[in-house]
């Protein structure tokens, strides 16, 4: 149903004030002749003080120029509905549907009525869809390339054991040629060992389909995971500062936490600078309902523009580093993403690394 300034009896007044959508009616010149108390609550402007006193551009503000090519096209016949984005004054963000119908009698276009309708939790809901899918489909990409790497890696060392015990079977084979060849097979035995040894620790952190929450402190298992590196710290003499509010919480799979600050804590001692006292600061904020949790060290750092698209990916490594495997950020991702987080990482070459995970408050 269309209200028009001009035919009041299409709703009546009570409904007017009650309905949650904005009403209004404005003009050939942009003028408002009528509007509901709605308006109080997304513009802070009451209908008396819109009613013949103000136009569009007044009240829209910044908006305007946004809304300007759906007030024309309305008054120029053309029945609009569109998509926006509006601050109220409280500093509150909200979405709204907004439909321009226009007030046409004899083919003069007098002005358009104005339904602008709440659809804030709709797109709230709509966008935690696409970034739940768009997590699915990373993990999916992350598990279809550990299928490949790990195809690849176990067939090469299949093609290797097949090769040397072949050359061994030969009658013809010298015994310094079966030395030699003993230690290749040792030492392939040995990376094949080691890559199943990763094998089952990516398998073990995706296998867990069902996590159960509970409340995580995350100041006190900040102070565990650096106590179960204590041998690691005290050999790079590393300091680590837990800035972390002693009181900050959040719903979260105890051991993927653990995890997760023990693979990134583990790193920035890992990758310390040779020529300075590792220096590791660990930070926590709040967020609307959000926890960012920030580690920050002073290590080698990583070449960004090198390395920008293998930084979380299987076996991927950015150091000379002989310790160096390539799977902690890769289960790192995968377990802070499984519990609805993000992460990303700042480095700069010789300089330093920042490592930002954000976290649900609720889960």
């Amino acid at each position: 149903m269309i209200l028009n300034a001009k035919s009041p009896n299409h709703l009546s007044s009570n409904l007017e004030e009650q309905v949650p959508a904005m009403l209004a009616y404005w003009d050939r010149e942009h003028i408002c002749r009528f509007a509901n108390k709605a308006y109080t609550d997304w513009f802070g402007k009451s209908p008396e003080e819109m009613i013949n006193k103000m136009t569009l551009k007044e009240l829209l503000g910044p908006l305007y120029k946004l809304n300007e090519p759906y007030i024309i096209g309305a008054l120029n016949g053309t029945i609009q509905t569109f998509e926006r984005e509006i601050q109220l004054p409280s500093g509150e963000i909200r979405y709204a549907l907004a439909n321009y119908y226009p007030d046409i009698k004899n083919d003069t276009v007098f002005g358009f009525n104005a339904h602008i309708t709440d659809i804030t939790s709709l797109k709230k809901n709509e966008k935690k869809l696409i970034k739940s899918n768009q997590v699915y489909l990373n993990q999916n990409q992350m598990l279809l390339n550990f299928s490949n790497i790990i195809t690849h890696n176990l067939k090469s060392y299949a093609d290797g054991l097949s090769s040397i015990v072949e050359v061994l079977k030969e009658e013809n084979t010298k015994e310094d040629e079966k030395i030699k060849l003993l230690g290749f097979l040792f030492r392939l035995s040995d990376r094949f060992s080691e890559t199943i040894s990763h094998l089952n620790e990516i398998v073990a952190a995706q296998n867990q389909a069902s996590l159960t929450y509970e409340k995580v402190y995350l100041h006190n298992y900040v102070d565990k995971v650096t106590q179960a590196l204590q041998i690691q710290t005290t050999l790079k003499e590393a300091v680590i500062i837990n800035e972390i509010p002693v009181n900050t919480a959040l719903f979260a799979n105890p051991a993927y936490i653990e995890s997760i600050l023990h693979n990134v804590l583990s790193n920035t001692i890992k990758y310390s600078h040779p020529d300075r006292t590792p220096l590791i600061e660990i930070n926590c904020i709040e967020d609307n309902n959000t926890l960012i949790l920030s580690i920050k060290d002073n290590g080698i750092g990583i070449d960004l523009k090198k390395h920008s698209n293998d930084l979380f990916g299987m076996y991927k490594t950015f150091s000379t580093n002989k310790d160096a495997k390539g799977i902690g950020l890769f289960i790192t991702k995968y377990q802070v993403e499984v519990m609805g987080g993000e992460i990303s990482l700042e480095s700069e070459l010789n300089i330093g690394t920042t490592v930002t995970i954000k976290f649900p408050v609720t889960n």
